[in-house]
């Protein structure tokens, strides 16, 4: 499955390569249409259509929508905004063949319809709903009627999945074309969306080679070769050793972070905590290495042993100077470091001193809450903000959500679509941390073992369901790497 993400202007170039290479502007247009209208058949009997046709080319899918629809027996309206005379090239074409009636837009072609088709102005809007589109989209919602969108719902940036103004089309149907946008996968747009169907139209992949495009959806395509799988004669110390920090009273945490490291694959996971708390992380998995942690040089300690390649902190750790110094310690050595929780929380307002102290690669993993302490003047979209903040650190920034973001400094993204909300509970984003330590153990870089971990921890969940508490997913995880090398 394809996993480049598209901005409005890369699929501009995407559009304006494949006419250069022989496809004529029409024939794509044309082949759009039937893409939308083959989705609709597919998933509604005949009904009382009005399609909403903008001035510009989404406008033009629409008017071959409605031709093939018509065709098909369908009752349909049309609503152009503009005049029919004035619209250029392509659209233009597809208008003079849609031989019924072009009306204005108006909230009246509402009145019978049964589901409508949003042709607006699908990613090419950079300016709120005004007039009679506001009009319509409003109506839309009010009434409850299903509404199909092309390319993106009027009103979504594709670009950042934000509205674009206050109101914006809510699709139970979306049909893009040759890759998605960015906006498909993130909130709120992606709630505007609804279903999303990819359709292809004539577009060769080959004219990605130009384009480069830097943001993906997290697809196992996109990490899935880089994965350590275990080979006949090789040795626990070959998959990696990911040491722990965890605290003395809040001990949960850093157990299911070791077991979700355990679990991905580390050939050697090690706890080390405060004496008084061994026991506990002892008695939980035989499996897993208890280590002492109560002086000041303990750590360093620690990190002189060469075979602890990933090093975990934050999970139950404390917001305090011990934990700041621990992180900083674990920067320097230039191991892989995964910062979560307290560990991020320790430099609010202070991402210099953490961009000064990584030596190697490094994973931050905070929720908006954190993210906004860390880095309390980067605003924007999602997308931005965790880019933003990768650049100034030079860390990989995997910023927590229902639409997970992975950015690496060098522009990289990846957007996670698979997460289920079940995930919404206690100690999930532990085990999440713990994966993305046992991934960088086994020598996968960090940007591939932020989005592989984000993508198996959804897939784990999903394979649950409702109910699940944070000590179900480790378990699940076996089962989806299976799956995993079996594609391999």
């Amino acid at each position: 499955m394809a996993c480049e993400l598209l901005t409005t202007d890369e699929m501009y170039r995407a559009d304006r390569a494949a006419v250069k290479a022989g496809t004529p502007g029409k024939d794509l247009m044309d082949n759009a249409g039937h893409a939308i209208a083959r989705a609709i058949q597919e998933r509604w009997s005949p009904r009382p259509v009005a399609v909403l046709a903008g001035p510009g080319n989404n406008g033009g899918d629409g008017f071959v929508t409605a031709r093939l629809l018509s065709e098909a027996g369908w009752k349909v309206r049309l609503g152009l905004l503009g005049e029919r005379g004035k619209l250029k090239g392509d659209a233009a074409h597809h208008a003079g063949l849609w031989e019924g009636e072009v009306e204005a837009l108006d909230p009246g072609l509402l009145d019978d319809a049964k589901l409508v088709i949003d042709a607006l102005f699908g990613a090419g809007l950079d300016r709120p709903l005004e007039g009679a589109p506001r009009d319509l989209a409003e109506g839309c919602s009010a009434r409850k009627l299903q509404v199909v969108s092309v390319d993106v719902p009027s009103g979504v940036s594709g670009d950042t999945g934000e509205l674009v103004g206050e109101v914006a089309v809510e699709a139970a149907l979306t049909v893009t074309f040759f890759r998605k946008k960015p906006g498909h996968l993130l909130y709120p747009a992606r709630a505007h969306a609804g279903e999303v169907v990819l359709a292809d139209i004539g577009i060769p992949d080959k004219v990605l080679r130009d384009i480069a495009p830097a943001c993906f959806e997290n697809l196992p395509a996109l990490w899935r070769s880089k994965l350590n799988w275990r080979r006949p004669q090789s040795h626990k110390y070959d998959y990696g050793h990911a040491l722990i920090v965890g605290g003395s009273e809040v001990t949960g945490a850093a157990r299911l972070a070791s077991r979700g490291a355990l679990r991905v694959g580390a050939g050697l996971v090690s706890v080390a905590a405060p004496g008084e708390a061994l026991a506990i992380y002892a008695s939980d998995m035989p499996s897993v290495i208890t280590r002492s942690l109560d002086l000041d040089g303990d750590i360093d300690a620690l990190l002189s042993d060469h075979r602890l390649n990933a090093v975990l902190i934050g999970p139950g750790n404390g917001v305090n100077a011990t934990t700041r110094e621990r992180a900083l310690a674990a920067l320097q050595s230039g191991r892989g470091v995964v910062l979560d929780a307290d560990a991020l929380s320790v430099f609010a307002a202070d991402a210099p001193s953490l961009a000064a102290a990584r030596a190697g690669n490094c994973v931050l993993t905070p929720h908006d809450g954190e993210f906004a302490r860390v880095f309390p003047d980067v605003g924007g979209d999602r997308l931005t903000r965790a880019r933003v903040a990768a650049h100034a650190t030079g860390a990989v920034v995997l910023l927590k959500g229902a639409d997970t973001v992975v950015a690496a400094p060098d522009g990289r993204a990846s957007i996670n679509a698979s997460a289920p909300p079940e995930l919404a509970t206690a100690g999930a984003g532990d085990v999440l941390a713990g994966m993305v330590a046992g991934l960088l153990a086994q020598g996968l870089p960090a940007f591939e073992a932020a989005s592989a971990a984000v993508w198996m921890h959804g897939a784990s969940a999903a394979r649950l369901g409702p109910g699940l508490i944070a000590e179900d997913l480790p378990p699940e995880i076996p089962a989806v790497l299976k799956s995993l090398r079996k594609l391999s």
